[in-house]
Formats: C-alpha cells, sequence, structure tokens
C-alpha cells in the first residue's frame, strides 16, 4: 500500500465518503449534486476538496452525462492534470472537448509525456494541431515524437522524463547532479548509463547510489545485463516481457539503440488490465464494452456480430431442416436436441477460453501447439465420457428408452470431443494467419458445436433406426 493510500484510509473525511470496496457512497454522490444544483459551488468543492484525483475523476463518471458540466464547472479548481489522467476516456473527451486549446495545453504540460499523448491522441486532427501550437516547444517536440509511433506501441506508452548519466561518472557526480538539477523528474525507480552515443549500458538501482561511496564508478556499480524495449514493440508484448522478467522499469531504445525513454509498472499494471479486458469483450463480440461509449458506437460494434451469428446459425438451422422427418417421427428428439447443441457449446467455449489467453500470453507457441491440442483432447473426452454417462442414465431412466439413452450418450461425447478440438483448432489457426482469435473464434467455434451436435445426435438416431 502507497503512502498516499495509507492517508486516505487514514483520514476520517474521506473514510465516511468511500464505502467497504473503495468505492464513492451513493449519498455523498448525492450531496455533491444536490450542492452542485442548488448553486452552492463553495459546499460542492468543501465535501470533495478531500478526496484523491482517481476518487474526484469516479465522482465525475458518475453523474449523469447531462448534469456532469454543471459539476465541472463548480470543481473547476480541483480539476487539475491528475483528474484528467484518471477519468474514463469517452468522459476525457467530453471535457476536453469544451476546453479552449490552451486550456488543454496547460494540462497537457503539467503531465508526463505518456499522459499527455493519452490525452491528445484522440482528438480531431485541427483540435490537435491547436493544441500542439499552444504548447511549449519541448514539450510539442516530445509528444509529436511520441504521436509519430504506432499506436499501442512502446513509443505511446513510455515516457521521456528519465535520468540517465554517462558510464564515466562517479557515484557522487551522480548524487551531486541529482541535488542540483531541479529540473529532473522526482519520481524514478533506476538511474540508466549510457555511453557518448546515449546508447544504453547499464542501468543502477537509486538504492544502490545511496548506498554505495561517492569515489565509485558508475560503471562498476551498474547492471550491465538490462531489458531494452524496442520503441515500435506492440504493449502487449511490452507487459508480457514486465511479467516474464519481472521488471519495475526498462529503457525504450529507438532503431538506432539510443535511449528514448523508459516505461514503468505502474502503466504496465493498466496496460494488463486492459488487454485482458479487451480480449474477454472480444470473444464475446462487445466491442469495448465501456459503460460510458456512445449507445450507437455500442450498437454498431455488437450488431454486426449478431448479424454474423445469424448466418452462421444457417448451418445448424440447415442439418436440422434435412433430418425434418427423423424430428416428426420421434418428437423428443426436438427437445434433447438444444442440450446437445449447448453442452457442445460451453465446452467449446472453456477450450477456446484457454487457448485465447494462452496465445495472447505467448504460453501457446510453435514448439508446444501439438502438445496442447492433445492435453485438450484427453480433457475433451474425459468432459464427454461423463456428460455422456451421466446423459444417457438420465434418458434412458426417464424417458425409458435405452436406446434413445445410448444415442443420446454417443453424440454428447462427439460433440464434446469436436468442441474440444475446435475450441483450439480455430484460435490456432486464426493466429497462424494473423488474424486476431480474440475477434473470430467465437463464431466459428459456436458454428461448429451447434452443426455437429445437431448432426451427430439426429444422424445417429436415423442410422441406429431408433426412430424406425
Amino acid at each position: 500500500m502507497s503512502e498516499t493510500d495509507i492517508t486516505r484510509t487514514a483520514d476520517p473525511v474521506v473514510a465516511n465518503q468511500l464505502d467497504e470496496d473503495d468505492h464513492l457512497k451513493r449519498e455523498f454522490v448525492r450531496d455533491v449534486l444536490s450542492a452542485v444544483d442548488d448553486g452552492d459551488d463553495v459546499g460542492a468543492r468543501t465535501l470533495v476538496a478531500p478526496l484523491h484525483p482517481a476518487d474526484i475523476a469516479d465522482l465525475i463518471e458518475q453523474t449523469p452525462a447531462d448534469d456532469r458540466r454543471a459539476l465541472v464547472r463548480a470543481l473547476s479548481d480541483l480539476i487539475d492534470a491528475d483528474v484528467i489522467a484518471e477519468m474514463n476516456d469517452y468522459v476525457r473527451e467530453d471535457l476536453i472537448d469544451d476546453l479552449a486549446p490552451e486550456q488543454v495545453a496547460d494540462i497537457a504540460a503539467e503531465l508526463d509525456t505518456d499522459d499527455a499523448v493519452a490525452i491528445i491522441e484522440d482528438m480531431e486532427e485541427d483540435d490537435q494541431r491547436a493544441v500542439l501550437r499552444a504548447l511549449a516547444p519541448d514539450d510539442r517536440a516530445a509528444i509529436e515524437e511520441a504521436l509519430s509511433y504506432p499506436e499501442e506501441s512502446a513509443g505511446r506508452l513510455m515516457q521521456r522524463e528519465l535520468i540517465a548519466v554517462p558510464e564515466h561518472w562517479t557515484v557522487g557526480q551522480v548524487i551531486d547532479y541529482l541535488r542540483e538539477n531541479q529540473d529532473l523528474t522526482t519520481d524514478f525507480w533506476e538511474v540508466f548509463v549510457v555511453d557518448p552515443q546515449h546508447h544504453p549500458v547499464g542501468t543502477c538501482h537509486l538504492s544502490w547510489v545511496l548506498r554505495t561511496p561517492r569515489a565509485v564508478s558508475m560503471a562498476d556499480v551498474m547492471k550491465r545485463e538490462q531489458t531494452l524495449i524496442p520503441v515500435e514493440m506492440d504493449q502487449e508484448e511490452v507487459a508480457l516481457r514486465f511479467q516474464k522478467y519481472g521488471l519495475i522499469s526498462a529503457a525504450v531504445v529507438d532503431p538506432s539503440s539510443r535511449l528514448v525513454g523508459m516505461i514503468t509498472v505502474d502503466d504496465i499494471v493498466h496496460i494488463i488490465q486492459e488487454e485482458a479486458s479487451e480480449d474477454i469483450l472480444k470473444l464475446s463480440g462487445a466491442g469495448e464494452g465501456d459503460i460510458h461509449e456512445p449507445i450507437f458506437d455500442s450498437y454498431k460494434t455488437r450488431v454486426r456480430w449478431l448479424l454474423a451469428n445469424l448466418i452462421t446459425a444457417l448451418s445448424a438451422a440447415t442439418i436440422i431442416n434435412f433430418f425434418e422427418g427423423t424430428i416428426e417421427k420421434m418428437a423428443v428428439l426436438a427437445a434433447l436436441m438444444p442440450m446437445v447443441a449447448g453442452v457442445g457449446g460451453n465446452a467449446g467455449t472453456q477450450t477456446m477460453a484457454v487457448a485465447v489467453r494462452a496465445i495472447a500470453t505467448n504460453e501457446l507457441t510453435r514448439s508446444n501447439t501439438w502438445r496442447t491440442i492433445l492435453r485438450e483432447i484427453r480433457v475433451a473426452i474425459l468432459n464427454g465420457l461423463t456428460v455422456a454417462l451421466v446423459m444417457g442414465v438420465g434418458v434412458a431412466f426417464f424417458l425409458g428408452n435405452t436406446q434413445l439413452g445410448g444415442v443420446i450418450a454417443a453424440a454428447m461425447l462427439t460433440n464434446i470431443v469436436i468442441a474440444g478440438l475446435a475450441g483450439v483448432f480455430v484460435p490456432v489457426l486464426l493466429d497462424r494467419m494473423d488474424v486476431d482469435p480474440a475477434v473470430a473464434s467465437s463464431i466459428f467455434v459456436t458454428m461448429i458445436t451447434d452443426s455437429m451436435g445437431f448432426l451427430a445426435f439426429l444422424g445417429l438416431a436415423a442410422a441406429t433406426g431408433l426412430v424406425g
């Protein structure tokens, strides 16, 4: 727990405004909005002033869109760059749209480069240029450089504010440099050591600098092995490197291997959460899944996947239509069909979720693909045998038809095994084709499990003479 969190928890005023889950209490939000409605801006600011910037951002997000502008106006003195940086993207965009370019520039100038880029990158091109013109030359150059890198890359994620010193310096020179230069960043974990061409040659934790005698050379105390992040690396790959090597911060280098920035673990925490949520939402076809996203944007994202599912469902409908005569002779088949397809669909979804996650975290690679497929086949067979036994015995007992119980058991086993294969094969195949498996897998897996479930059950029913 950070010092800030300890302070917030210990503050009785703040404690009364937050519930046991660290969320703003409904009563508190209501009191603030009532003060704003009554024109009591001072009272509203008095209530909100003790809050952490993240909680102020939450307050603005929880306020209905129609009341948000009045709240922001009333709390204008409290809404600084830190609050803006903590806001939901959609809410922040609405707020930024109401500000003059000079005001946005003032906010961006107070933030680290990565946070300033997050605010500016989604603005309209004309507004973006106006904000950049209003920035100081150094800030403008840093942000323009960041915007030149691909979206969701290390170049967009990194911050330029870092400490870099030459390798011939002593520890004493580094300490004096840190103390005497007031313009240096105050938030850093390690000191990067560079050669004359500004290539990183080592890194030194701040604790090492403080505990080492002044006369010792940085070349003797630094750690030469370090994880360097290419500036164009995708942010998901960056997060995997942090996770794999247990990094707190890492140097970012350009194509000529020059040090251009650093990425810290607090940024990676956001990326991990963002990427995990993104994959889950992609699997469901829900788009970004943000409750602040405009309704029409959510509609456009979701409806195309529903229509795609409708089209793939035609294959299952075609199979059912082919066996129309079989179903007419034994109506109970119509009641049991959805069970075969439904359980198979759930089995496929389970395997697909495991496969997509393994691909996203680099656990499933070309070297272990077949081993993973064989593993999932074994799991599917065990699941299939268990469910088939329960289903077969249940149908035979309750419906008094042993042959029907055997048919549905065989169909259930067949579909669950096929579902297991589809659940791992489809994501792997899409990944090999450079298609995001989180986006397209669910449609194909659902089509396969539904179609094969109906085909196996109705086909076995017809082939075994169950319906005469």
